[in-house]
């Protein structure tokens, strides 16, 4: 199948051409004759697998039909991030018609967003919550609204953007084209999606498990001890982009600190950062200035970087969904990739839990450890176990109560699993308790 084959105006198909695009993938394969054709419809699809400019592009060929002014297009999205992936998505199919856009989120002016919309949009990319905002200023006018589209459903309900989403809705017309797209889909999802969708098509595309083109190794390692082995795994695998994912703000930030002193090109990506700061991070991760990207799962919605091809979860992540999530950064477009994860003795039900859903035990992961002096050795030992201390420290303060280290017990993550121990020379003899 070719793009030619959904004979899109010529606007939009030299622009699809100018982004090298041939084939379709499956996504926008099943989901772009019924968008075209008006049916509401609910898309469950991993992340890089072209979602975006399967809803997009027929977007654009019915606003181009119209010839309608004012907004008529609503994509709202959970992050900043994401709202400005989509948006140069939408700057780069619609570059030869005369449709503008614009998008629509906190920690920048909203003054410049004023006057955008002043002068004139037909599609709006934007985030709940300074959504709302403006429509309660009356800065934005959406009767006219015409589609209304949801992306990435599943991590506005988990950051809470329900009620916001809900007001939208009775600023918008109940007649309308809806489409709502999400790599999984929970039932609170669910039920919310019944009410916004119309008599939907629904398209799955493997959307709760990663993609095939991803390896999926397992490093058992004790907590203390995690920097130096990422340090290690860094320094071995020397690849162009790595994201690194931990659960923490906090840990973010200082994980980005220890790095940066040991020479790597690295910076972070915490939700306390301001829009400017966060702007120049993802830049500066996008043209090669920092090799390595630090994030938490929600500051990472909306990376779309196609370079990424070594992930790694320093911190286990707490559901199959959100390691389906962060492991769907790498491997997209049929490319490989592969993603790491460091296990500590307390992780063993999520990890069966994340083989099970893949079909398939962890490989068991090894590195060479650099062995560059007991100095640096110490050195990150003694950074871990300070990240530990003030992470206990802020576990008091939120629950007022004494944080207790749990007792290490044997690690079996599955039966007749050859899960390798990882260790520097300075840590060996500890690792081997585990």
């Amino acid at each position: 199948m070719d793009f030619k084959d959904f004979h899109f105006a010529p606007p939009l198909a030299k622009a699809i051409a100018q982004c090298g695009y041939s084939t379709p993938t499956q996504i926008q394969q099943q989901a772009i004759p019924h968008l075209l054709q008006r049916k509401d419809l609910l898309g469950l699809a991993q992340t890089g697998t072209g979602k975006t400019a399967a809803y997009l592009l027929p977007t654009l060929q019915t606003l181009l039909a119209q010839q309608k002014k004012g907004v008529r297009a609503l994509i709202l999205v959970p992050t900043r991030e994401l709202a400005e992936q989509v948006y140069k998505n939408t700057l780069q199919l619609s570059t030869l018609t005369s449709l503008r856009s614009c998008t629509i989120y906190g920690g920048v002016s909203k003054v410049e967003q004023m006057k955008k919309l002043a002068r004139g949009v037909e599609v709006v990319i934007a985030c709940p919550g300074r959504l709302l905002d403006h429509i309660q200023s009356k800065t934005v006018d959406l009767r006219n609204l015409d589609t209304l589209i949801l992306d990435e459903a599943d991590q506005m309900f988990d950051k809470g953007f329900l009620p916001d989403i809900r007001r939208i809705l009775t600023h918008i017309p109940a007649k309308r084209h809806s489409m709502v797209f999400s790599a999984t889909m929970p039932d609170e999802v669910r039920g919310f999606v019944e009410d916004i969708l119309q008599d939907p098509v629904t398209i799955q595309i493997d959307h709760d498990k990663p993609s095939k083109t991803i390896s999926h190794t397992l490093f058992q390692v004790a907590q203390d001890n995690k920097t130096t082995l990422l340090r290690d795994v860094l320094l071995s695998h020397n690849t162009p982009k790595t994201l690194v994912f931990t659960k923490t703000r906090f840990k973010a930030k200082s994980l980005g600190a220890q790095l940066l002193r040991q020479g790597f090109a690295v910076t972070s990506l915490q939700g306390n950062m301001s829009q400017p700061q966060r702007q120049a991070a993802m830049d500066g991760f996008r043209k090669g200035k920092f090799k390595v990207l630090i994030a938490t799962d929600i500051a990472a919605r909306g990376i779309d970087v196609s370079e990424i091809s070594l992930v790694i979860n320093y911190d286990v992540p707490d559901t199959v969904e959100a390691y389906t999530h962060r492991v769907g950064r790498t491997g997209r477009a049929e490319h490989t990739g592969q993603a790491l994860t460091f296990a500590t003795q307390a992780d063993k039900r999520i990890v069966r839990l994340v083989e099970h859903q893949l079909g398939r035990i962890f490989v068991a992961g090894s590195v060479e450890t650099t062995g560059q002096g007991n100095t640096e050795h110490l050195q990150a030992h003694h950074d871990d176990r300070a990240t530990a201390q003030v992470e206990e420290k802020e576990a008091r303060i939120f629950t007022g109560k004494k944080a207790h280290r749990r007792e290490k017990r044997p690690f079996p993550f599955a039966s007749n699993h050859p899960v390798k121990h990882v260790r520097s020379k300075r840590t060996r003899k500890s690792q081997t308790a585990l």
